[in-house]
């Protein structure tokens, strides 16, 4: 199920083929990740068997024998997978977020801190009004020439954020199937949607990074069932 949000409130809410009469947004950046870096000695993480073979080599050692077995206790089993099928799987729930009256300064600061290129704007009820990414913050068209005054780039960082935000914008119910968000994150170039409640609370952000990353998850995506 989706909902589409603008500064009058909420002004749509349906499947995905309803959602597609819906004029497209315009897209945002994409967020990057930082890859993890694994343990051990070849530069891959240890396993359990490592760790008892490495325990009997130091039977003469009770220091080093003391020193590994309470390495070992410190290693947790790996979380039980679930199949991933829905929006709720795979969603970010820290959510950043940009007020409707802030400043194209501070909404740039924002998301520069975040590390994220785009970031759901909401209003002063709380419920999403826009989504703003830093293309909409500085688009060449608007922005002053090498030579323009000091204050021209002062009056470009002082606009609200509701005059160059995305609007109306999607958004996404947690249950909705991912293979859905995929198919409208395609039709409307956005690299991301909100993800909100029936009551238009946002709780999360899916990314296409999040979808990408259940693509190579173990368990794979259940798209199929």
């Amino acid at each position: 199920m989706f909902s589409v949000y603008g500064k009058v409130g909420r002004i749509f809410r349906g499947s995905m083929e309803e959602l597609q009469k819906v004029n497209p947004t315009a897209a945002s950046a994409r967020s990057k990740r930082i890859a993890i870096i694994g343990q051990g000695g070849g530069g891959g993480r240890g396993t359990p068997s490592e760790f008892a073979a490495l325990l009997a080599q130091a039977d003469q050692d009770v220091a080093h024998r003391a020193a590994v077995a309470a390495y070992a206790q410190t290693v947790k089993p790996d979380p039980v997978r679930h199949p991933l099928s829905t929006v709720a799987d795979i969603m970010s729930r820290k959510v950043i977020s940009i007020a409707e009256d802030a400043t194209v300064g501070a909404a740039w600061d924002i998301l520069a801190r975040a590390q994220v290129g785009q970031a759901p704007v909401l209003g002063s009820d709380g419920l999403v009004v826009g989504m703003l990414s830093r293309a909409d913050l500085m688009p060449a068209d608007r922005l002053p020439g090498a030579h323009s005054h000091a204050l021209v780039w002062q009056a470009l960082q002082m606009q609200p954020v509701g005059e160059v935000m995305a609007t109306p914008i999607p958004c996404v119910d947690p249950a909705t199937d991912i293979r859905r968000v995929a198919q409208v994150m395609l039709d409307t170039g956005l690299p991301g949607l909100p993800v909100a409640d029936e009551d238009g609370q946002v709780i999360g952000f899916v990314a296409r990074s999040d979808i990408l990353r259940a693509v190579v998850a173990d368990p794979p995506l259940d798209l199929w069932t």
